[in-house]
């Protein structure tokens, strides 16, 4: 346990040191300040702005905004699926593969346009090399790189005069050609370095040790697990994910995975602190955040250690049950928190296998929605919890409440109330639709509380477009592919929609002077109001579905 724990700290040391100087450069990237980039993808951004009729220093209202989200998102979802729906008969499918199903078209392309990257599927078989490319690989960059956008215009709004959020279209640009490609192609260097497969060449045909024949499948592998962690996408070209040798073979591509995963959301926290020019605000909220990440880790890296009474009864000390040996407990757990606190959904274990505890842990990091969360959208989750704390410590106090000097009035609130409220909603009432229905009940690999969990999780991590699986729940049927899809697209856009407004709405106030009675948000006690409203609130929404499912099953295995 002592090795493992070391593993785990030099990982988050290696986190929090990055932290200051990516999102310094984070904060020239959209400020427009110069980079060192600039020599080698201001020729063609600016080729782009043409080719595209976009006016580099043209700045949109937030409904401008908005509406240039939801059409070019629309427009890429539309063409995915129809180069799913059309596979077949498109180039670069050496193995012959089929169309896609429509229903499992639709729920594809709507996960990886919401940088979801939910799988109803396993990729090698399922999908062509034209099809990983277009319809997984690209939209992983510009899913992300909307989050990305979204962030930076709701901060912009904070601490503007007038409703000028900034050009979607720049921001989408900047964001990948001057964060993901260049991260993305010196990871997919090193993944190759370490044995991760880089290739058209196809499927290979092997003799095992015993004489049979076995078909190998590869493909362009490192640069899709690049992008898949650096932009929280999740997914993967095989089935077993990030626990397949081929997508992770060391322990080194393991932590990179991890680093990959938490560097952009991380960076993006400290970088607002910079642009709303309130560093402490910045650290106050990545403090917050952290705690709720280190309780989350805590919990399960105990409990897998630890393993059930089963496990002890015929002397295994821990929980290897599907795990990768060469990971161990430490890498799987440490592993598990991050890719649901960054909502990516790459997996590297089997999360149905972990103890009730642990898989507790999975979903209430997708439920919370905010603990560092994607890059982009993770961060505007955590400032919905701002405000909603912001309103109710000024009630308190009697007092209007104020955040960054604007004041956050009736309809701020009515806006952060609906995407809050809407996220419980689209996870609790599918879950109990669908248990509502036998065909769907029938998809349940497990019976009693753990179908229960397997249910939950999915729609969980549809809501939180994480995009992991419990697994043992066959979700691959025309309602699950139907119902995950549509909350996928809720879950992405509403808070979407919702925050740009309140970006809207604030960004036309004037700023109020700072006086005695003003409520300091930039400090130790409000990061614990903050926990604390996050918790009660996330408690109070999600405990009865988990007291049913994770809660009883581990109380039911120490009886």
């Amino acid at each position: 346990m002592s090795s493992g724990l070391l593993q785990v700290a030099v990982t988050l040391l290696i986190i929090i040191l990055l932290v200051k100087p990516v999102g310094s450069y984070l904060v020239k990237v959209f400020d427009g300040k110069r980079t060192g980039l600039d020599r080698i993808f201001g020729g063609p951004e600016r080729l782009l702005y043409r080719l595209m009729g976009v006016k580099e220093n043209e700045s949109m209202g937030w409904k401008k905004y908005l509406s240039a989200v939801l059409i070019s998102n629309f427009v890429m979802l539309l063409l995915m699926f129809l180069v799913l729906r059309l596979q077949k008969y498109l180039p670069l499918n050496p193995d012959g593969i089929g169309n896609m199903p429509a229903a499992q078209a639709f729920n594809t392309a709507a996960s990886f346009m919401t940088n979801t990257n939910w799988q109803s599927y396993t990729g090698e078989n399922a999908l062509s090399y034209l099809s990983q490319m277009l319809a997984v690989t690209f939209p992983m960059f510009t899913s992300a790189a909307t989050g990305f956008a979204v962030a930076i215009a709701f901060i912009r709004g904070l601490v503007g005069r007038r409703d000028e959020l900034g050009n979607f279209y720049v921001d989408v640009v900047r964001s990948i050609t001057r964060i993901f490609l260049p991260l993305s192609f010196i990871v997919a260097l090193f993944l190759v370095f370490q044995g991760v497969p880089q290739t058209l060449a196809g499927a290979v045909n092997a003799t095992t040790l015993d004489g049979a024949q076995q078909t190998i499948s590869r493909g362009l592998v490192a640069s899709l697990e690049s992008i898949k962690h650096l932009g929280t996408n999740g997914g993967g070209w095989f089935g077993t994910n990030a626990a397949h040798p081929f997508e992770n073979p060391t322990a080194l591509s393991n932590l990179v995975h991890i680093v990959c995963m938490m560097l952009l959301p991380t960076a993006l926290v400290y970088a607002f602190g910079i642009m709303v020019n309130n560093r402490k605000q910045g650290w106050t909220l990545f403090a917050a955040m952290s705690l709720l990440f280190l309780v989350m880790l805590t919990t399960v890296f105990v409990s897998e250690y630890r393993g059930v009474p089963a496990l002890d009864a015929v002397g295994i000390q821990g929980n290897m049950e599907g795990k990768e040996v060469r990971f161990g407990v430490s890498e799987s757990a440490l592993f598990t928190a991050v890719t649901t606190a960054a909502t990516t959904g790459s997996v590297n274990n089997m999360h149905e296998s972990l103890t009730p505890l642990g898989g507790m842990v999975a979903l209430a990091e997708m439920m919370l929605n905010n603990v560092f969360g994607g890059k982009g959208v993770g961060l505007l989750n955590g400032l919905l919890y701002v405000i909603l704390a912001v309103f109710i410590c000024g009630l308190m106090v009697g007092r209007t409440p104020e955040f960054l000097g604007k004041k956050i009035e009736g309809k701020e609130v009515k806006l952060a109330s609906i995407a809050l409220l809407v996220h419980p909603l689209i996870i609790l009432a599918p879950t109990a639709l669908a248990l509502m229905r036998p065909e769907s009940v029938a998809s349940i690999s497990n019976s009693g509380m753990h179908g229960l969990t397997e249910v939950l999780y999915a729609f969980a991590s549809g809501a939180a477009n994480n995009g992991s699986a419990f697994a043992g729940l066959n979700a691959d049927t025309d309602f699950y592919n139907i119902a995950i899809g549509v909350v996928m697209l809720l879950g992405r856009y509403i808070s979407m929609i919702a925050m740009l407004a309140i970006a809207g709405s604030l960004a036309t106030k004037r700023v109020v002077p700072v006086t005695k009675g003003t409520l300091r948000t930039h400090t130790p006690l409000f990061a614990g109001i903050l926990v604390m409203m996050i918790v009660v609130v996330g408690a109070l929404t999600f405990f009865p579905s988990l007291a049913l499912g994770p809660i009883a099953e581990h109380l039911a295995m120490i009886r």
